[in-house]
């Protein structure tokens, strides 16, 4: 329900943008005694069947590996080339190009391909042009791959698209996503909310007459039958005396696309994922970069994203004789990790109805072979009620009551007439009481 695809109308049902729960950090930075050490990606983990394990690639040059998505180690061997963002591509016969992924190149993203992750080898094409950011992610659907990069646009930083089908011809990047005049009437409202919450880091610098919001980086991903993206949105906070750029942080938001092209945004855009208090040990304190995909784990989706204390080299105040930086007084020297924020399968937008009842009808479709089944999570006293309804609005299905949790509830029908034959052309409608309706989807369709 991230948009309104396949919904004819709805009644008396509010919808409600969720927020992942943090799990702190699944990948911590190496101890490097009083040099700062930081860890960051731009990748989502992916499953290699092969060797049974998830792999996320660092930018940093690293890759990890894990069995349960919750306890990484480092691969023994480390990737031969900084690699930005990789995807594991099942559908290349060429066992050689098994992994691809994109390399930074002075303002260009370079595609690379590997056979194992680790070994990875230029390809002779043509190069994306980025600036300091990009993502990869690919489409199995329609076997894409989808690489967003940064380049200027309005009001600063924004997000570009190019696409490919075989990972060697690219589109011309062009602009899908940026800032507009509601984000920056919106951004003194949000940055004072930062920096009047005391329980989070202050900003180094604040001048209000520098105050902006940009987008530094997109992570984007098919999901189902769409495209979600997950927008870092960088709020400038004051410029730096020490350092050619401005003080500001990190807010991801959510938007959802059918074409890649026209992104609607989500939850009146609200904070999806943001910073953590200071007191708690966490490592998303100020910067908050998304990964290019969640993986699904069961019932849940889990988002690794890079998580940041401070930003950029005005924490420090000079060198050491081999160069490294000193920070600040009171500055932690492990200024950035991995962290691991957990949402309901399905759960980035529910509908959600109190003690009236509230009720969502489908657009007619053609009824498709297998179970049908909704995720839904019910109050005491409270249910969900599926009909089916037929060409001419009649009734000619009802479900038994839906109660509880119920992540992948099969919903059972007190008859099974005629009218819910596959083929027919049918609506469905839900009747929400005292919960919360998160999806529906037939299983088993030929």
């Amino acid at each position: 329900f991230l948009d309104d695809h396949g919904i004819e109308k709805i009644s008396n049902l509010k919808r409600t943008m969720h927020s992942p729960r943090k799990r702190g950090a699944v990948i911590r930075p190496p101890f490097l005694g009083k040099k700062p050490s930081s860890i960051q990606t731009r990748s989502g983990p992916q499953w290699d069947a092969e060797r049974g394990v998830y792999r996320l690639w660092l930018i940093s040059k690293d890759c990890f590996e894990s069995r349960d998505g919750l306890h990484w180690v480092a691969t023994e061997k480390k990737p031969t080339l900084p690699v930005i963002s990789a995807v594991i591509d099942p559908d290349d016969p060429d066992p050689s190009r098994r992994y691809k992924g994109l390399v930074s190149t002075r303002g260009k993203r370079e595609p690379v391909v590997s056979p194992d992750g680790i070994a990875w080898k230029k390809l002779a094409v043509p190069s994306i042009p980025s600036q300091d950011e990009s993502n990869l992610s690919y489409d199995e659907v329609t076997r894409t791959f989808i690489a967003t990069v940064k380049h200027s646009g309005p009001y600063g930083r924004t997000v570009w698209l190019s696409t490919s089908r075989d990972f060697q011809s690219w589109s011309k990047p062009e602009l899908i996503f940026h800032p507009d005049e509601q984000d920056q009437k919106r951004a003194g409202e949000v940055i004072r909310w930062r920096i009047g919450n005391k329980a989070l880091l202050p900003m180094f610098q604040n001048n209000p007459k520098d105050y902006n919001v940009q987008v530094y980086n997109m992570g984007v991903f098919r999901y189902e039958g769409l495209f979600v993206g997950l927008p870092a949105m960088f709020h400038s906070t004051g410029k730096m005396p020490n350092y050619p750029n401005t003080d500001g942080f990190h807010v991801i938001q959510l938007t959802c696309s059918r074409d890649l092209k026209s992104w609607k945004r989500l939850g009146d855009r609200g904070i999806f994922i943001g910073p953590s208090p200071a007191a708690g040990g966490d490592f998303d304190l100020t910067q908050i970069l998304p990964p290019s995909r969640p993986i699904v784990k069961k019932d849940e989706l889990w988002f690794y994203y890079t998580g940041l204390k401070y930003r950029g080299a005005y924490r420090y105040v000079g060198t050491y004789p081999d160069g490294e930086m000193i920070p600040l007084e009171g500055y932690d020297l492990a200024r950035g990790a991995i962290c691991l924020a957990v949402l309901r399968r399905d759960g980035f937008v529910s509908l959600d109805a109190g003690a009236t009842p509230g009720t969502l009808q489908t657009a007619a479709f053609q009824l498709p072979v297998g179970q049908l089944h909704t995720n839904a999570q019910l109050q005491d006293k409270g249910h969900l009620i599926v009909e089916v309804l037929d060409e001419d609005g009649r009734v000619v299905g009802k479900s038994k009551p839906i109660s509880g949790d119920q992540p992948q509830g099969q919903v059972v029908w007190v008859s099974e007439p005629d009218g819910l034959k596959a083929g027919k052309s049918v609506r469905l409608r839900f009747t929400v009481l005292r919960g919360s309706l998160y999806s529906y989807w037939f299983s088993n369709l030929q």
